[in-house]
């Protein structure tokens, strides 16, 4: 599997994914071939998925695991507690990637303050690398200056074929960090879209499977999740799709600045 910055270019994602039913899709996850499993603070399953990795079968340092801090925890008194928190109930084994969730709030605590307690988690060995989440280029610019030589492993955004968040995207290319993109599928937006669906016809597969081809051929690492077994499978196998620049053209042209994931406490978006 490639990997772009030590980050498997293709995750499984554990949002919405509660209780028994993140324990049983990690668990089917790992059995088909993920091998880079993606939580958070809050989503509320760390603990599922941290059973799911003892119960695999598989030794730890063969699993990418990225948890992320929520933004509630950036004060002083609780973002070192909640990430020893994520460190014990994903087994105890150092975090591989650490993100910070979102921005922080405007009446919350400073940035540069969270940004130097990330440094002080990654520093004290319990996330072998660091990163952010919906953050936009300046505030990228602004983490990378208070981090020093500590790099910027990764940043996690929302990004499909609807919405390609090319400024980001161009700015983590150039900057040397990983472009994670979240919501791959457009939460199933893209069934049935006719370029997709030609595209998949093409190679004898389905439109979600083209969707995932080609943010991994824009060199991207993206997270799909899924509840059902063979859906499971066919995103992992996205992997294996060779799409011509013919394709990737077509597919760039769908770009429309289509964002679905856009709360209150959001940065001003570039």
């Amino acid at each position: 599997m490639k990997t772009i910055n030590g980050i498997p270019q293709i995750g499984f994602g554990t949002w919405k994914r509660r209780g028994d039913e993140a324990y049983r899709t990690v668990l089917a996850a790992l059995e088909a071939g993920y091998r880079h499993i993606d939580t958070a603070q809050a989503y509320g399953n760390e603990a599922e998925v941290g059973r799911a990795l003892a119960d695999c079968g598989l030794s730890r340092d063969e699993i990418f695991v990225t948890t992320k801090v929520w933004i509630d925890n950036y004060g002083e008194d609780a973002f070192r507690k909640s990430v020893e928190e994520s460190f014990e109930k994903l087994g105890g084994a150092e975090i591989d990637l650490l993100l910070l969730h979102w921005p922080g709030r405007a009446d919350g605590p400073a940035f540069e303050d969270y940004i130097g307690r990330l440094a002080d988690v990654h520093d004290a060995g319990l996330a072998k690398r660091i990163g952010v989440s919906n953050f936009t280029r300046g505030l990228m610019d602004r983490a990378a200056g208070l981090l020093g030589d500590r790099k910027i492993a990764a940043n996690q955004v929302e990004c499909h074929v609807f919405h390609q968040n090319r400024l980001v995207a161009d700015y983590c290319d150039s900057h040397g960090i990983a472009f994670t993109a979240y919501s791959p599928l457009a939460q199933g937006k893209i069934a049935g879209e006719p370029t997709l669906k030609a595209i998949g016809a093409a190679h004898g597969v389905s439109e979600g499977e083209i969707a995932l081809a080609f943010l991994m051929a824009e060199g991207h690492v993206v997270i799909p999740t899924s509840s059902k077994p063979q859906r499971v499978k066919s995103n992992l196998a996205a992997a294996d799709i060779e799409l011509s620049q013919d394709e990737i053209g077509r597919l760039r042209a769908l770009d429309k600045g289509e964002r679905l994931i856009d709360p209150e406490w959001a940065p001003d978006w570039d």
